[in-house]
């Protein structure tokens, strides 16, 4: 059972994509796809490396689920749940302890290492001293959590971390919703922390930028000590029982100044909205606040401001949405408006006239030679007749071969990725990487190229599925602002956004812990990066191990996803509920691999490389070859009378690897899982579907020796 569980691992295993975790219906013996979901969290960051997401069903995730926690999210992994919604319908409901390199033990639900994202979910930890997400390290992302009923803190962030907390329910937590310690520092921004203790803790000398949040019904809104220096900037602060602001020790927030008012609002509280008790003067500058309701010395610096005083990017239909950030970066540049109503649209269409607008308010480039100037359709008069013009002049956008522009006709997405890589000039990319879409075929041949530009340069977003890239459906509001915004971090005019949606070759062109150096390191990789093959769970791929006649069946059916040829058969040893029966009946149907005289298939025999040839010679139906090409071989003597014509026509149609030596095939001896992924890569590219690799270990690269 084992050996078939990792044989199936081999080809149905996505490691560089996502895993899938299901508490009520999922298995810790499946695989992680979407129709064989792990069972627990706990299982499935065990086997997870950068760039993977995990993906949670509904549910509850506790220890009677099988979790043991804490769980650790390994540095730049990815957690999802559900981000509408802030995670309501995925809770995680647990504690174990952490052994802090600062604070030592601590009861914690959630670790979250360098670069690790955790979105849509509910943390929940009630046991004493509880902490619900521990942070203790480099950028990672907090993003739409709900998190409640900690004892202690909701969110912990500590020692040198660097922490990015966005859109966050930080609710009911009994001691602090959002704790910050040492020298911990980062981003909270649009995040509601509500009915805790303390809303927003910073202490030691802590420095974050608390923006665009809100803090109601707490006991005390922010709670300063020691040397903290936080930044806050168009925070409210409604409803506090105690204190809105509380300043102690040696505490110097930055509440603005005449050159840089802080914007935020103290309103509706039970007790004193700003106390200082430092020994400092503070100064309070553009806050809306009450000066009867302060305490302590306040230096209130009156500035009269144009801008709201509370987010002022924010829209009323993006709360939740997936591509929140990208839309409230470009809003705070200037580069794109909302409704008078207050909404952006995210999912509305976008027309080629609204897009041309869009390309001339963020870029200014010289205008490309031979491009045109005007459209018969587009009157001086129209509205976007000048945008379009600059748009049109910088080499963004082109119109028909009758002379017109159709203004008013959607865009598509492929016509917005073909025109920002035209647009900018921006080279590179190869056509391998296209093979990690799974509707690639449907990519117009004019758009090609620039998909793969767009690919390499990480300029493609797609959502909610990262390998599904719908070129030809119309783009929407939101998914045009992520490209945009995704173009201008090319062009090194932006920094960069944490996204699970951003396709990045990173993510696909994983490596495996035995495989540097190999001599199929380049076929693996590829293979993998196609989402072919891929590892174990211990992150190695095992190449030269022996492979059987079952695992040979699945990663063919894998990689070729042969048609069939023949009626099916019945094998006396491949019981239906085997767990390669499938892919051995595909491979049989397609004339790749047959049975034996008394009707048996013998899944588990290993299989030899004379019969990996034969098998891909006769499925391919190869053109016959000269057997002078066998004298290419020096050990020709070995190869049976019955494979002589496959072998030679394998050869001539540059099929068969063979190492360490090319001109040594040994036809008997076992293949290893390496030489049956660079003989099927080889299948691949003889058939045009993947490019072509340069090996010293290909056969036929050489001339026959002479006999």
């Amino acid at each position: 059972m084992i050996a078939a569980t990792l044989a199936l691992n081999l080809v149905l295993r996505s490691p560089m994509l996502a895993f899938y975790i299901d508490p009520v219906r999922g298995t810790d013996s499946g695989v992680g796809s979407r129709s064989a979901p792990f069972k627990t969290l706990t299982h499935a960051l065990a086997q997870a490396r950068p760039g993977i997401s995990l993906q949670l069903a509904p549910g509850t995730y506790h220890a009677a689920s099988g979790e043991q926690f804490p769980l650790v999210v390994p540095a730049g992994v990815i957690v999802m749940g559900t981000e509408a919604g802030d995670g309501k319908t995925v809770l995680l409901l647990g504690s174990g302890t952490h052994q802090s390199p600062t604070l030592q033990a601590q009861n914690v639900t959630l670790v979250a290492s360098d670069g690790a994202q955790l979105r849509g979910l509910t943390v929940r930890n009630s046991v004493t001293k509880g902490v619900g997400v521990w942070v203790e390290s480099q950028l990672p992302l907090l993003s739409h959590l709900t998190i409640s009923q900690c004892k202690l803190a909701g969110i912990f962030v500590t020692g040198d971390a660097k922490v990015l907390i966005r859109d966050c329910r930080v609710v009911d937590n009994a001691a602090s919703g959002i704790l910050f310690g040492r020298n911990a520092k980062g981003e909270v921004r649009r995040s509601h922390c509500d009915r805790n203790g303390y809303g927003i803790v910073c202490g030691d000398r802590a420095a974050p930028l608390c923006i665009d949040n809100q803090l109601r019904d707490n006991d005390t809104g922010f709670f300063l000590s020691r040397e903290t220096k936080p930044v806050l900037r168009r925070n409210l602060i409604a409803g506090s029982h105690k204190h809105g602001l509380l300043a102690k020790d040696r505490a110097q927030p930055d509440l603005g100044s005449a050159q840089d008012p802080a914007l935020n609002i103290f309103r509706e509280g039970r007790g004193v909205e700003l106390v200082n008790e430092t020994l400092l003067k503070l100064v309070v500058a553009g806050n809306e606040l009450n000066p009867a309701r302060t305490q302590g010395e306040i230096e209130l610096v009156t500035v009269i401001v144009d801008q709201p005083a509370l987010g002022p990017t924010q829209f009323r239909d993006i709360d939740g949405h997936w591509a929140a950030d990208f839309i409230n970066a470009l809003a705070s540049q200037g580069l794109i408006r909302g409704f008078p109503n207050g909404n952006f649209q995210p999912e509305g269409s976008l027309t080629r006239a609204e897009y041309a607008a869009l390309i001339a308010q963020s870029f200014d480039l010289p205008r490309q030679l031979g491009t045109r100037g005007s459209f018969s359709d587009v009157p001086e008069s129209f509205w976007g007749a000048t945008a379009i013009a600059k748009a049109a002049a910088m080499g963004f956008i082109a119109g028909f071969g009758d002379g017109t522009f159709r203004p008013q006709r959607n865009l598509t997405r492929v016509q917005a990725i073909a025109s920002l890589i035209g647009g900018l000039g921006l080279t590179g990319g190869v056509p391998d990487l296209l093979l990690f879409y799974r509707d690639r075929a449907a990519i117009p041949s004019y758009a090609v190229n620039a998909v793969a530009i767009a690919t390499q340069h990480r300029l493609v977003v797609n959502h909610p599925e990262l390998d599904q890239l719908e070129p030809n459906r119309d783009i929407n509001r939101a998914e045009i602002t992520a490209f945009l915004y995704q173009a201008l971090v090319a062009t090194q005019r932006t920094p960069t956004l944490a996204s699970p949606y951003i396709v990045s070759p990173d993510r696909y062109l994983p490596s495996f812990s035995d495989m540097t150096a190999h001599w199929a390191n380049d076929f693996i990789r590829r293979l993998a990066s196609a989402n072919l093959v891929s590892g174990f769970a211990d992150g190695s791929f095992q190449p030269d191990a022996p492979i059987n006649r079952a695992q040979y069946a699945a990663l063919l059916v894998k990689a070729l996803n042969p048609a069939p040829l023949r009626p099916p058969a019945r094998f006396l040893d491949v019981p239906s509920d085997f767990w390669g029966a499938a892919a051995i009946d595909q491979a049989y149907q397609a004339g790749y691999l047959s049975g034996f005289p008394d009707g048996t298939f013998h899944p588990e025999q290993q299989l030899k490389r004379v019969h990996l040839i034969l098998s891909l010679a006769n499925g391919l139906k190869l053109p016959a070859a000269e057997l002078a090409t066998l004298t290419l071989y020096r050990d020709r003597d070995a190869i049976p009378a019955y494979a002589e014509g496959a072998i030679a026509a394998a050869t001539q149609a540059r099929i068969v690897v063979s190492y360490p030596d090319s001109r040594q095939l040994q036809p008997r001896e076992n293949a290893s899982r390496a030489d049956a992924a660079a003989m099927v890569y080889q299948t691949l590219a003889y058939q045009g579907q993947i490019s072509h690799l340069n090996s010293a270990y290909i056969a036929g690269e050489l001339e026959p020796v002479s006999t």
